[in-house]
C-alpha cells in the first residue's frame, strides 16, 4: 500500500472536483475540452522543467512511496500531479465565478500583481545561485509581465489562489514528508532558499502560483475563444 501513496495524493486531490464537475447549476464536464488544452500546454513546459531539475539534483523521487513506472524519466504519478493538480484548481475558480460572480477581491489584483511580482524579483536577484528559487522567480515575473503587457483578465485568479493555498499545502505537505515516515519528493536545499514551511520549500507557494494561475488563464483564453467561435456560427 506504500507504494500507492503519490497515486492516492493525486486521486484524492482530484476526487471532489471530478464528482462536483457534473453538478448541474455550474457542470464543469461542459468546459473540459478547455481544461485539456489548458492543462496540456502548461504541462509541457512544466514537464521539462522537472525532467531537467531531476537530473540535475535539485529534486528527486522517493521510490517506495512510487507504483514504479517512469514515463520520460518521470514517476508516473508526479505526470499526474500536472493533470490532478490543474483539474482541482480549475474547477474551483470555475466554481467562484459563479458563486461571486464579481470578484471580492477586485480592488486588490493589481497591488497582488505588483507584490507578486517583486518577490519574484526577490527570488531572481537574491536566489541567483540557486536553481529552483531563480528560475521559479523567472518563469513567475515573465508570466506576470505577459498578463500585464497583454492586460489579461485577473478577476477570481487571486481569489482562487488564495482559496486553493490551504490545500495545495496540505497535499505538498505529504508530498514533502508531513505527517509520514520520509518525504515522497526530495529537495536539494543548496538550490533553493533552504527555508521551509513546515516541511515545504518557501519556493513551492510561487511554483504552485505559476501551475495554477498559468491553466487558469489558459482556460480562459480557450473559453473565450469557444464563444467567440460559437457566436460566428
Amino acid at each position: 500500500m506504500k507504494s500507492y501513496t503519490y497515486l492516492l495524493v493525486n486521486f484524492f486531490c482530484i476526487l471532489i472536483p471530478f464528482i462536483a464537475s457534473f453538478y448541474k447549476p455550474w457542470p464543469f464536464f461542459k468546459k473540459w475540452k478547455s481544461f485539456i488544452k489548458s492543462a496540456i500546454l502548461v504541462t509541457i513546459p512544466f514537464l521539462i522543467w522537472d525532467i531537467a531539475f531531476t537530473q540535475k539534483g535539485v529534486w528527486g523521487f522517493n521510490q517506495d512511496y512510487l507504483v514504479g513506472i517512469d514515463i520520460i524519466n518521470l514517476p508516473l504519478e508526479e505526470i499526474l500531479f500536472f493533470l490532478c493538480i490543474p483539474y482541482a484548481c480549475v474547477f474551483t475558480y470555475f466554481s467562484f465565478k459563479y458563486l461571486f460572480p464579481t470578484d471580492p477581491l477586485e480592488k486588490y489584483n493589481r497591488i497582488l500583481l505588483v507584490i507578486f511580482s517583486i518577490i519574484s524579483l526577490i527570488f531572481i536577484a537574491v536566489g541567483f545561485d540557486q536553481k529552483y528559487t531563480f528560475f521559479t522567480g523567472i518563469f513567475t515575473l515573465a508570466f506576470l509581465l505577459y498578463i500585464y503587457w497583454k492586460k489579461i483578465s485577473i478577476s477570481h485568479l487571486f481569489l482562487s489562489y488564495f482559496a486553493i493555498l490551504p490545500f495545495f499545502f496540505l497535499s505538498n505537505g505529504i508530498l514533502t514528508g508531513s505527517f509520514i515516515e520520509a518525504p515522497i519528493v526530495w529537495y536539494n536545499d543548496a538550490e533553493n532558499f533552504g527555508i521551509r514551511m513546515g516541511t515545504i520549500p518557501m519556493e513551492d507557494s510561487i511554483y504552485g502560483f505559476l501551475l495554477i494561475t498559468g491553466n487558469i488563464v489558459l482556460f480562459n483564453h480557450f473559453e473565450a475563444s469557444s464563444t467567440r467561435i460559437t457566436l460566428d456560427d
